[in-house]
């Protein structure tokens, strides 16, 4: 429904830069004018800034153009005036030293845009992995109105009959080929079926894990996590989202009034019932001081411990996002959170209501992709948070990926004190090491790397693949791609560059995982602890840096808390800047 401008309770932000007959305003409106917009597009309808991440380096997000005039569309039908505004892009596939590092770049850039232009409300039009975090957290930064669209999974990938996961397939091919299993030629030949349409990762991957997480939260509209990228019923959402976000702003309806803790926690049960990415737990965590709510680790451990992961997708099962949604997808999910009792059913939504009437007539049309509890994949889902001498901050892994036989080990440590001596060493046949040892990497956290890479999954040694083994108990400060998967323990926090305990780790030293007792352990005494650390030395800063490699170097937090810069926290408001003309 469309709405006059007499009809607004409020005066609009956006009357701030247009509304009135001053020279100011006059400057603001004029120029907008032409691009050809009529003058009573200016008359006190609500300005809908299309925030969006396309861009041709960002594959995932190819298509964002499209589903913006579709967006566009719905803004009209509802009276508002839409602008597309394009926003920094982080690529997962393109970007150096890690994408990772640049969320935080992204989320202060779109917090600007925000709150330096005339914008009432916010459509986030997002896909690839970090564009979906840093997005909500330039929001949530501002309060302003804001909604979630999501650009869809690609459709599934097929190789000689078999489905293939972008990114696990990758994975599990790269490791085929140094255990001898697959050739050169058939790797090559099964890279053009891992990405064959338009869309983000099609297993649950990060990209895929992330707009769960906005539909879990209630920040974008139920159903609209799985629809694939190029189904006509993903162009449907983005038209409805438009429309949507008219509403949200005439109702004043806030990221803060959205993101609560409520909102929080449906998302990290979520998270362990469809086996979501390790990655949601640092992105979570940041956007949690964003809106100030108190999140820590252990409350990921306590409300994920008992959820069953439920959804048999790639990394964890054997079905893609595709499947996903035609059984159902999201709506299912939280249905079935709801009756277990594991869902805030009041928790409010941009739709206006609570998210339990959002989902209480979801109907599961695929009980082999989305399983009852009695057949879930693993009956303790969720992100496991282990603590202990070597993580007394905490360090992450995800059960539902890892292998049963290896979450209580207790093996010798063969250590790489960063990513290049992994890989200087990790081919040689003469390599000391077996799959009873536990793989140690060090020096890729937040500061570390810089930006926290993706390379926590150590692929294996060739001379342990040959002998048919498959996975083994690895432990770093880095983080694993969402579409990975093994017995890998992640954001070992303190990292290693700042002086945390897996900094003095040494070769042949034994480390014991439970994952049960959710504890990690070096096996030394706190005296050996305390003289390493006093012998220790911080790792020289990477050279030539500066810029925004220094900023991140010199501010970034923890793993722990989000790997967010400490200045960011919090919600600094939509108040309009001073006018300078």
């Amino acid at each position: 429904m469309a709405f006059t401008p007499a009809e607004w309770p409020r005066k609009l932000r956006s009357q701030e830069w247009y509304g009135g007959t001053s020279r100011d305003s006059i400057y603001h409106r004029g120029w907008l004018k032409n691009q050809g917009h009529p003058h009573d597009l200016f008359d006190g309808r609500p300005v809908i800034g299309i925030l969006n991440t396309w861009s041709d380096l960002t594959p995932c997000n190819g298509h964002l153009r499209d589903l913006a005039e579709k967006v566009k569309a719905g803004v009209w039908e509802a009276g508002g005036f839409p602008l597309e505004v394009p926003v920094f892009s982080a690529s997962e596939n393109t970007f150096r030293p890690t994408a990772m590092m640049y969320r935080n770049l992204a989320a202060m850039a779109v917090e600007e845009v925000m709150r330096a232009q005339p914008i009432d409300g916010a459509v986030l039009l997002v896909g690839c992995d970090k564009t979906t975090p840093s997005l909500m957290m330039g929001a949530a930064s501002t309060d302003i109105p804001s909604i979630v669209v999501t650009g869809g999974p690609m459709l599934n990938g097929w190789f000689r009959g078999e489905r293939v996961g972008s990114g696990t397939a990758l994975w599990q091919m790269s490791e085929d080929i140094k255990a001898g299993k697959m050739s050169q030629e058939d790797f090559l030949e099964a890279e053009q079926a891992m990405s064959r349409s338009s869309g983000t990762c099609n297993t649950m991957g990060t990209a895929s894990t992330m707009a769960s997480m906005a539909e879990a939260m209630g920040m974008a509209l139920s159903g609209n996590a799985a629809i694939p990228g190029v189904d006509a019923r993903r162009r449907v959402m983005a038209q409805m989202t438009g429309r949507r976000i008219v509403q949200m702003v005439k109702d004043d309806l806030k990221p803060s009034d959205i993101m609560t803790r409520a909102a929080f926690e449906n998302a990290i049960r979520t998270n362990g019932a469809i086996g979501g990415s390790t990655n949601a737990v640092v992105h979570l965590m940041a956007l949690a001081g964003r809106v100030e709510v108190d999140l820590t680790l252990d409350d990921w451990d306590r409300l994920g411990r008992d959820v069953a992961t439920i959804v048999n997708l790639m990394p964890s099962g054997k079905y893609l996002m595709e499947e996903f949604f035609y059984a159902g997808g999201l709506p299912v999910v939280l249905k079935r959170l709801g009756e277990a009792g594991l869902l805030n059913k009041e928790a409010l939504t941009v739709s206006g209501g609570e998210i339990w009437d959002e989902v209480k007539d979801a109907v599961n049309w695929n009980e082999d992709v989305i399983r009852p509890a009695e057949k879930a994949l693993t009956s303790s889902g969720g992100i496991a948070v282990l603590k202990g001498n070597l993580a007394p901050k905490g360090a992450v892994l995800k059960p539902s990926a890892a292998s049963p036989h290896l979450m209580q080990h207790r093996g010798r440590a063969v250590v790489f004190e960063d990513i290049d001596d992994y890989k200087a060493k990790i081919n040689d046949d003469g390599l000391d090491i077996d799959e009873t040892c536990v793989m140690v990497l060090k020096n890729c956290g937040p500061r570390g790397y810089p930006g926290m890479s993706e390379v926590g999954n150590m692929g294996l040694p060739p001379k342990v693949l040959k002998r048919g083994i498959t996975d083994m108990v690895r432990i770093s400060d880095a983080r694993m791609s969402g579409t990975a998967y093994g017995t890998v323990v992640l954001h070992t926090s303190p990292e290693a560059a700042v002086g945390g305990p897996l900094a003095i780790v040494r070769d042949g030293d034994m480390i014991e995982i439970d994952v049960d007792a959710r504890r990690i352990h070096l096996d030394l005494t706190d005296e050996e602890i305390a003289a390493r650390l006093a012998d220790w030395q911080p790792p020289e800063a990477p050279p030539k840096q500066g810029g925004y490699t220094r900023l991140y170097h010199d501010n970034v937090e923890g793993a722990d808390t989000g790997a967010d810069f400490g200045f960011l926290k919090g919600c600094r408001g939509r108040e309009v800047p001073r006018d300078s003309h």
